[in-house]
């Protein structure tokens, strides 16, 4: 025979297992037919067009065997002596 604390522990119990699929998340719905542009616009995006003076100051850090932040500050000086000279 149950008493009535260990009949309410059980209840709850019960209840708490029952309420963990109600708050479940429910499979997102199957989007609709695509239309025909859809498979187009994942595709990856264009690679970038690098300009001469930039290819040219990546030469150069590669030359001098930069890397890192002092990569960077040499292709960014080199680059905008490129532009000034222009």
């Amino acid at each position: 025979m149950m008493t009535l604390s260990s009949r309410v522990a059980a209840t709850a119990v019960v209840s708490l297992f029952l309420m963990g699929s109600a708050f479940a998340q429910t499979p997102a719905p199957a989007p609709a037919a695509a239309p025909a542009a859809a498979p187009a616009a994942k595709m990856a995006p264009a690679p970038k067009v690098h300009t001469a003076a930039s290819l040219e100051c990546s030469k150069e850090a590669d030359a001098k065997g930069l890397h890192g932040k002092e990569r960077k500050k040499f292709r960014s000086d080199c680059k905008k002596t490129a532009a000034d000279k222009k």
